[in-house]
């Protein structure tokens, strides 16, 4: 294991603290803005959720919920899983208070980022979520951007999720966004972490982050469902899907900069990979979910 993995791979159940199943702040990550809690409930149960001073979603990993803020109610849908559907989710302001009540039950993940601006609460559609097919060939992906700049108005949170069908890599070719430049942003980012089943039980995918002589970070971790990886800098990619088992996972960044962008810079060194693309076909698995609940 290198001497950074510890402070940067974070495995499943290591930060929870009931009734979250993963606890990620600024502090305990050791920066200014991005931060994840899974909220985990039983069926029938109910959770009063503090925003503090950063803008939240309530985005189901499985199950539906109601979610009670600044006196409006809204119902989410849910999913039975991230490989089942393009979920619905609900946006909450800072410096707010809110009840999520499931009555089947499931996982909520809130991922958040400090912020100034208190925005209005808000539902978010699944139906209005842009599916972005990314890549091509093995490096086929299928990009669900609910939370980004120019769909879904936020003052300092970017999120979206990645699914890899078996055998594939995302994230690549590797690339950062840890300075300011005319062509990158500085954004700190986690990468939570949901694998397919095979017959024998939870898959497995792996994540690979480096960093440059000036400032080091050295990753490469086997990852398996609620895991997370911390991003504080450096190059990150691929994502690996192992064969046999799709890999999920879900991107939450934010960081100092007045803008609210995604900017950001591949590895000179493999940068070039991008205009093999061309000459290959996307992935005809894809896109892995769409509006609709794939049968079990």
């Amino acid at each position: 294991m290198s001497p950074t993995n510890g402070k940067h791979y974070l495995p499943a159940g290591s930060t929870a603290a009931a009734p979250f199943r993963t606890v990620i702040t600024p502090e305990s990550a050791g920066w200014g803005y991005s931060g994840l809690r899974v909220l985990e409930l039983a069926p029938g149960a109910a959770e009063e959720i503090a925003t503090g001073d950063a803008e939240t979603l309530v985005l189901p990993l499985n199950g539906g919920c109601v979610v009670t803020v600044d006196g409006r109610e809204f119902r989410v849908t849910g999913r039975r899983s991230v490989f089942s559907r393009v979920t619905d989710f609900v946006y909450l302001p800072r410096d707010a208070r809110a009840t999520v009540t499931s009555a089947q039950g499931g996982r909520f993940a809130l991922p958040s980022a400090r912020c100034d601006r208190r925005l209005t609460a808000r539902y978010g559609a699944a139906e209005d979520v842009p599916v972005e097919l990314r890549g091509a060939g093995q490096s086929s992906r299928q990009v669900n951007n609910f939370c980004v700049p120019g769909t879904f108005e936020a003052d300092r949170l970017i999120a979206c999720e990645v699914l890899t069908p078996a055998s594939n890599w995302s994230s690549y070719p590797p690339h950062k966004h840890d300075e300011v430049t005319e062509t990158e942003c500085e954004l700190e980012e986690i990468y939570y972490y949901e694998v397919s089943e095979g017959p024998s039980g939870p898959g497995i995918g792996y994540q690979r982050v480096y960093g440059t002589e000036e400032r080091p970070i050295d990753v490469f971790e086997e990852v398996r469902g609620g895991d997370a990886v911390l991003i504080p800098h450096g190059w990150h990619g691929p994502s690996m899907a192992a064969p046999g088992y799709d890999l999920y996972y879900l991107n939450v960044m934010a960081g100092p900069g007045e803008e609210r962008a995604w900017k950001i810079c591949d590895d000179p060194a493999h940068g070039w990979v991008r205009q093999t693309w061309a000459d290959q076909e996307m992935d005809r698995r894809l896109p892995l979910t769409s509006t609709a609940e794939r049968e079990a």
